[in-house]
């Protein structure tokens, strides 16, 4: 593969080595293109891109760029699901106003959180990213394990005083109603 000249070039470097499957964006190109080419010029990045769209050497979605052709894999982190009982009726789905009992444990098994009644709307931001995935497809009746992730649950900061930073985090919920 020839070294990499112009800006466009960069580019298409920069997105094949960011490999996001949804596409790049402009700030993760800028930010890769800093680190690794020394380049740091917004206004021949924004020419740069607009170029290469032109041309047809990359593919712009909303703010992300993409190289033609090119899928990469999801690499995004995904709640583990165990499904205990299976419930009956109607799907949870994003927007719907449910009703959950809960018990959230850590790695050790220390048990952080519970509740046998907690009421949110799914989707809506109302709890951890990891339970609008998790809770998301359940019917009513049923019981699931989630294993969630710490880029899912509370990441880096944690939740003082009982979930540090960086934890997994474990629940059995058990899926009440759907309003």
């Amino acid at each position: 593969m020839a070294p990499a000249k112009t800006v466009a070039d960069k580019i298409v470097v920069a997105i094949r080595n960011l490999k996001d499957f949804k596409g790049s964006s402009r700030q993760a190109i800028a930010k890769y293109l800093k680190s690794e080419f020394s380049f740091d010029n917004a206004a021949q990045l924004k020419k740069g891109l607009k170029g290469a769209v032109a041309k047809g050497l990359l593919v712009q979605d909303g703010q992300r760029f993409k190289v033609p052709g090119e899928e990469y894999a999801d690499m995004s982190p995904k709640v583990a699901i165990e499904e205990v009982i299976e419930g009956s009726g109607d799907s949870a789905a994003h927007g719907d106003l449910v009703e959950v009992s809960y018990i959230g444990n850590l790695d050790s098994g220390y048990t952080f959180d519970s509740a046998s009644s907690f009421k949110f709307t799914l989707g809506a931001g109302d709890v951890i990213k990891g339970w609008d995935q998790g809770v998301a497809g359940m019917k009513v009746g049923s019981q699931r394990k989630l294993v969630v992730p710490s880029s899912l649950g509370y990441g880096k900061k944690g939740s003082k005083p009982d979930i540090p930073p960086d934890a997994t985090l474990h629940f059995t919920i058990v899926l009440k109603s759907i309003a």
